[in-house]
């Protein structure tokens, strides 16, 4: 696969908006374990391996295991998430499949059940968010860094 285009550089200004977006977010007092759960499953899910690579290193940095790193994208499955973890899940994946699920109403009371209504809207506005980074990486083949070649054991 080949880059289609350096999207920072073809719109400098459109590039500033977003990341003016992405500085809102981080600092908007999301739990960072919360927005590392919401960067990585939208990424995931929009299949965007530069976004899942970054925001997996991210994570790691932050001091989040391998294992709880690797079970985002099979959370239903996995007892390392908490009740809260859970509703941000379950909402980043209603609201990033949101044509197909029409962001129903037991992913919202989920949410409901434990932030208020500022937290949810900062909630919606990081899975936006990083909804738009992901449309840029995939739309125009971001390719993350190899930073060394795989080894089998």
């Amino acid at each position: 696969m080949q880059p289609r285009l350096n999207f920072a550089k073809a719109a400098p200004e459109a590039y500033k908006a977003v990341a003016a977006l992405e500085t809102y977010v981080k600092g908007s007092g999301i739990e960072p374990r919360l927005l590392h759960l919401i960067k990585l499953r939208a990424s995931q899910i929009n299949g965007c391996a530069y976004c899942v690579d970054m925001h997996s290193k991210e994570a790691r940095h932050s001091g989040l295991s391998e294992q709880w790193i690797n079970l985002v994208c099979v959370w239903r499955e996995s007892p390392h998430f908490d009740e809260r973890e859970r509703a941000v899940l379950g909402w980043t994946e209603a609201l990033t499949n949101v044509a197909e699920t029409r962001a129903p109403d037991h992913a919202y009371e989920a949410l409901r059940a434990h932030f208020d209504e500022e937290e949810m809207t900062k909630i919606t506005v990081a899975i936006g968010t990083i909804n738009v980074w992901n449309r840029l990486c995939v739309g125009f083949r971001a390719l993350p860094p190899i930073d060394a070649p795989a080894k089998a054991a």
